[in-house]
């Protein structure tokens, strides 16, 4: 009776089992042929999984996402002319397994026109708060046998969580008439650790003994006009301005940036916020006429 339990106790360890399933159902835009994917993660238990997703067509990356509550995920993706094999990967997370979907076949057709798709790998990225990461977007050229000049395609990025940045090298690549080979920019996502709140106080600079370096002669200066002014009246009113200025200049002291950077430290910077998000990475050309835009999606996981 005992090794029953023990393979329970087991496969408790390990996770939770999860099924992957992917749906493709595709339309013509423009002349081109769009795929919109769906995928879905159930665990063994029934209940959705979390985390991220990549779709893979003929095993080489294409797209991430992150899974919604439901375990979803949709992608919106613009194919090439010729035969794909989509499938959709789960990565797991701390509670499931990994799997992988079945196969889903899809046919597109030729671009009437120069274009170019664009994919990303890996699909999925996890960073822990205050590493980078570094993720390579490939162009490939479509029908560019009817370019007349170059074509100059720039990339950037969005969706990005609070504290987060991304940077493509090079961020405009070039498609030569005639090409059918991908172009590649290297894209590198940096996030942000959170710093501490205060330096030491042992760290700073001892701003109490300045201050009462001139605090003090001041002070006694003052004592001796005010008893000055018992005698003569414009002692007094000296004695007064004298005061007034003194206040003044030890409040505007303790309101300055540096006065507080001593006194209290810099201001602490946020880490980016964990979880798991869906990055659009776009690419655009215009050949000042017309604009062609093309995106994929992206999996980031911040932990």
């Amino acid at each position: 009776m005992a090794m029953p339990a023990l393979a329970m106790a087991a496969a408790s360890a390990q996770g939770l089992a999860t099924q992957t399933a992917l749906t493709a159902e595709t339309h013509d835009l423009s002349g081109r042929t769009q795929a919109t994917v769906a995928v879905t993660v159930t665990g063994e238990d029934g209940l959705p999984a979390t985390g991220a997703v990549a779709v893979t067509d003929l095993g080489q990356p294409l797209a991430g996402a992150a899974l919604n509550a439901q375990g979803q995920a949709r992608m919106v993706l613009a194919l090439g002319a010729g035969s794909h094999s989509l499938r959709a990967i789960y990565q797991g997370d701390a509670t499931h397994r990994s799997s992988t979907s079945l196969t889903t076949p899809v046919q597109a057709q030729a671009s009437a026109t120069p274009n170019f798709q664009v994919s990303v790998a890996p699909a999925t990225l996890s960073l822990t708060a205050g590493q980078s990461g570094t993720v390579l977007v490939s162009i490939t050229p479509e029908n560019a046998a009817s370019l007349t000049a170059p074509m100059f395609v720039t990339i950037s990025c969005s969706g990005l969580p609070d504290q987060s940045t991304c940077v493509s090298t090079p961020e405009n690549v070039e498609i030569l008439p005639g090409a059918t080979a991908a172009v590649t920019s290297s894209m590198v996502i940096e996030t942000q650790a959170a710093s501490r709140s205060a330096t030491s106080s042992a760290a700073r600079p001892r701003a109490n003994s300045i201050e009462w370096a001139l605090l003090f002669p001041g002070a006694l200066g003052l004592l001796g006009l005010a008893w000055g002014g018992r005698r003569k009246p414009w002692l007094h009113r000296l004695s007064l301005l004298a005061l007034v200025g003194l206040v003044t200049m030890f409040g505007a002291t303790a309101c300055a940036p540096r006065y507080n950077y001593y006194n209290h430290g810099p201001i602490p910077n946020p880490a980016t916020p964990s979880g798991t998000y869906t990055l659009n990475v776009i690419a655009q050309s215009s050949n000042g006429v017309t604009a062609i835009t093309q995106s994929t999606t992206l999996a980031l996981t911040v932990q």
